[in-house]
């Protein structure tokens, strides 16, 4: 970045105006600054009868610059030299910089070299300098100077106005009315400040320009289209231009003086306008035919055939050769005009001849430059039209066939994505629709290049300025639209099937937690119902009141099951609240369960009216126990007594029958004492028999408080009475057998005391050890299949043990069986003689006829070598008598 400054200007150039000639590159500041600058160094040159049109041209022999200083300085410079040669161009350059330094300013990269090369940049900046030294630094209000001086000047000028707020040199003075404030502080009858508007600039900064020219002698150096049209217009140029107010109104004097020497100077010029208005009508005729043929030049109205194209190239051939030639025979007679011109100015001293704006030499160049290069564009438009008229051919053929693919392919397609068949369907049908459409989806996304291969083709089209456009636009826009048609009916479906599927997921999960919790939930119902209906059998009071607590524990858990039955139904209401919410159509009922919730409240309103009856039956059962424990009191009272009694009966009876107290007739008298004892209890008897009967009627089958049923009572007594009964006929046999047997009473005495201490278990009889044991001690010395035949004889029922009866016969017998055997065999001999049987009629005759018929009916026939019919030998005659074990 290149810098100039000034060490005694410090104080109003900081860095922000410091000149940056990269800006330059901005062309719109560029423009702005060549303007403003021109215009400024105008004002000051018209002074002096002069002025200058390009201002790296004009100044670039430094003759208008040094003339520039001596105008806005009052001095007077070196004398400047009058040669054409670049050495006397660098020397009036130098001059005038050094002229400027000498007044205080540093000239930093600026140099005489590159003025003289016409370098714009170091041309603006050197202006620039000049313009802050001489129109800037000697600005003072308010103890600020230059910049700040200026600002501030402004800031004072137009603090009463409205829209207008003054902070810088650029955007402030955007809308105009800055610059027309300033001139209606000072000259209020210029402008009617109060029409302007703030939102019309353009008016603004026109009005302000045009009457500051007009009436101020400000010349316009900016454009109100520049200003507008740029971001942020040049500071430089508004400063520039914004200090020429300050200078007019601030030095009314010093306007006058000038406008008297711009009248001069215009006296001056009035020679030469003659030449200057005849250069103006030839270069505005060459200028209007440049400006009618250009247009046609350019005129790139596109033909539908190829035969229409020819014909334009004809046309342009008959302008290369009929119209153009003397054109530019006009074109240089009228450069050679011009030079003649301003020689005649520079040779009369007077300022270089500046044709109106868009005439100069250099303007006709370019608009000759234009006209040339419209007819090279002209031809190779010419061309490419050829080409483009061969290749839109094709692609509209192109276009017309992807276009009627396409367009079989999405007939139908709309109709079935606004199908609604998914507010019918079941969630596995409403899943196999997703899968479907996503197929579509793929499909759809696989012509999506189709689609945009037919935009491409109508853009092409449409960029070949193909004719049937407008067709072609409207099929393409058509199909455009109804892809995208498709992609929001697409998306739309697609949204749809979700949020479907969702709902019926949803339903379908609360249709299985309702039928996860009504089964259980009517199994329990179901169940409750059957025990409230379940006949109960119960023989104790603590049976009902098990009943009753469990009962009780049941009806606790209903405030429960009812949350429960509630909340199953809740689960149903939110599929209906979802059904009604979302309208779903539900096809069918719940696939989980069968139960319904009207089964449901059916079964559990069943429930609730069963607990009640429940209640009652418990309530009258415990009212039935409680009178069975009484009765089974009353039983209990009376066994406990009878069944200890006839225990104790049994035990007295059993102690009789072992003891050796007396005589067999004491015992025996004993006994039926006892009988008679016993038979008087029998009313206790029948009087726990009637108690017994209630129990039975009652159906009372156990009793807590008695071990004795009336079984065992009966049982008991019967038991009792055989006992005595029993007792009583053993002490009779044995009274018998005593007297047949000869037995003595010490003998008696003597079998009891033996019987009694070989019963070790003192019941009344021995078992098979216990008789061995007492035969041994005895005396008796036998193996085993004698004591088998002893205990045969004891013992025939084979029941295991010995009773005292059996066991007096066996010892009787014993004692007793030496002496039968002689007397039987004495008695046979009688009967026999001399032979070895008797017969029958034998018998008959010696014995009564009872006992012969008797003894020949239990006896065997004799079978011996010399038997005869009807003869008895001596074995079955004594086994007839006396047993075969007898003997």
């Amino acid at each position: 970045m290149d810098h100039y400054d000034s060490q005694q200007t410090n104080d109003y150039m900081q860095p922000e105006e410091d000149w940056d000639r990269d800006l330059l590159l901005d062309p719109a500041w560029e423009k702005q600054q060549r303007k403003t600058f021109t215009a400024w160094c105008n004002s000051h040159l018209r002074k002096a009868g002069t002025q200058i049109e390009n201002i790296e041209e004009d100044f670039r022999d430094g003759l208008k610059l040094m003339l520039l200083l001596e105008v806005i300085s009052g001095e007077r410079l070196a004398k400047p030299e009058r040669g054409k040669m670049r050495v006397h161009k660098i020397s009036n350059v130098n001059k005038a910089l050094d002229f400027i330094a000498s007044k205080g300013v540093k000239l930093v990269s600026i140099g005489a070299e590159e003025i003289v090369d016409g370098n714009v940049k170091m041309t603006l900046g050197m202006i620039w300098t000049i313009i802050l030294r001489f129109a800037i630094q000697d600005i003072s209000v308010e103890e600020t100077s230059a910049k700040e001086g200026l600002l501030l000047w402004c800031q004072r000028k137009t603090a009463p106005y409205k829209n207008v707020n003054i902070q810088n040199f650029h955007i402030s003075w955007k809308d105009g009315l800055g610059f027309c404030a300033l001139i209606h502080r000072h000259r209020p009858e210029l402008i009617d400040y109060g029409k302007l508007r703030k939102d019309d600039p353009l008016t603004n900064l026109n009005t302000a320009f045009d009457v500051a020219e007009k009436y101020l002698d400000i010349p316009k150096m900016l454009d109100a289209e520049d200003i507008v049209g740029t971001a942020r217009p040049d500071e430089k140029a508004i400063m520039t231009y914004v200090s020429s107010f300050y200078h007019a109104f601030s030095g009314a004097q010093k306007a006058e003086t000038a406008a008297n020497r711009i009248c001069k100077v215009l006296a001056v010029n009035q020679e030469n306008e003659q030449l200057m208005e005849d250069y103006e009508k030839l270069a505005s005729d060459l200028l209007e035919w440049i400006r009618r043929t250009v247009p046609w030049l350019e005129n790139r109205t596109p033909e539908n055939t190829m035969q229409a194209m020819q014909q334009k190239l004809e046309d342009f051939r008959d302008y290369r050769r009929l119209h153009k030639p003397p054109k530019v025979q006009e074109k240089c007679q009228l450069e050679i005009n011009f030079n003649t011109l301003q020689t005649k100015l520079r040779l009369s001293n007077r300022p270089a001849f500046m044709p109106s704006e868009g005439k100069m030499v250099s303007d006709i160049s370019n608009a000759w430059g234009g006209l040339e290069q419209a007819e090279k564009g002209y031809e190779e438009w010419q061309l490419n039209e050829i080409r483009r008229l061969e290749r839109l051919d094709h692609l509209a053929e192109k276009f017309r066939q992807k276009a009627s693919i396409h367009e079989a392919w999405t007939d139908g397609k709309e109709a079935m994505l606004q199908q609604k068949d998914y507010e019918i369907a079941t969630l596995s049908e409403i899943k196999a629709l997703l899968k479907k459409h996503e197929a579509f989806e793929s499909d759809l996304a696989a012509h999506q290049d189709r689609v945009e291969q037919i935009a491409a083709i109508a853009q092409e089209l449409n960029e070949l300025d193909y004719y049937n456009s407008p067709s072609v636009n409207a099929r393409c826009q058509k199909i455009c639209d109804q892809w995208d048609n498709l992609g929001a009916l697409t998306q739309k479906r697609r949204e749809a099937l979700e949020r479907t599927e969702k709902l019926l997921e949803t339903i379908d999960q609360l249709y299985l937690e309702y039928a996860k919790r009504a089964a259980p939930f009517n199994n329990w119902m179901e169940g409750a119902m059957e025990d409230l209906q379940d006949t109960f059998i119960v023989h104790t009071i603590e049976e009902i009141q098990g009943l009753t607590t469990a009962h009780e524990q049941f009806k606790a858990t209903l405030p429960d099951a009812d949350k429960e039955r509630q909340a199953i139904l809740g689960i149903h209401n939110e599929v209906t609240k979802i059904v009604q919410t979302y309208h779903v159509n539900m096809a069918g009922t719940n696939p989980y369960t069968t139960i319904t919730p009207q089964e449901i409240n059916g079964k559990w309103d069943h429930v609730r009216q069963l607990v009640p009856r429940r209640d009652q039956a418990l309530m009258e059962e415990h009212t039935r126990q409680q009178q069975n424990e009484r009765l089974r009191k009353q039983f209990a009272a009376q066994a406990n007594v009878i069944g200890p009694w006839i225990q104790t009966k049994m035990e007295e009876i059993g102690r009789i029958s072992i003891e050796m107290h007396g005589t067999l007739e004491d015992q025996l008298n004993h006994l039926r004492q006892y009988e008679k004892s016993i038979v008087n209890y029998k009313p206790k008897i029948d009087q726990l028999e009637g108690d017994h009967q209630q129990i039975q009627e009652a159906l009372i089958f156990d009793n807590k408080h008695t071990n004795y049923t009336m079984e065992h009572i009966r049982v008991g007594w019967e038991q009792l009475l055989t006992t005595i009964a029993r007792t009583i006929n053993e002490v009779e046999n044995q009274i018998l057998t005593r007297d047949a047997k000869g037995i003595s009473q010490e003998q008696m005495n003597e079998f009891r005391a033996s019987f009694n201490h070989f019963d070790r278990k003192k019941t009344g009889m021995m078992d098979t050890d216990d008789f061995r044991a007492c035969l041994i001690s005895m005396g008796y010395n036998m193996g085993e299949a004698e004591f088998a035949r002893i205990m045969s004889i004891v013992d025939p029922n084979r029941i295991g043990v010995v009773t005292f009866q059996a066991f007096i016969d066996f010892m009787s017998r014993e004692t007793a069986d030496t002496d039968t055997a002689d007397q039987v065999m004495a008695s046979f001999k009688i009967l026999a003689g001399d032979k070895n049987y008797i017969t029958s009629d034998e018998l008959r005759r010696e014995l009564p006829p009872d006992q012969a018929e008797y003894c020949i009916a239990r006896m065997a026939p004799y079978t011996g070598p010399d038997a005869v019919p009807g003869a008895l030998d001596y074995m079955s005659f004594s086994t007839a008598l006396y047993g075969e074990s007898d003997l």
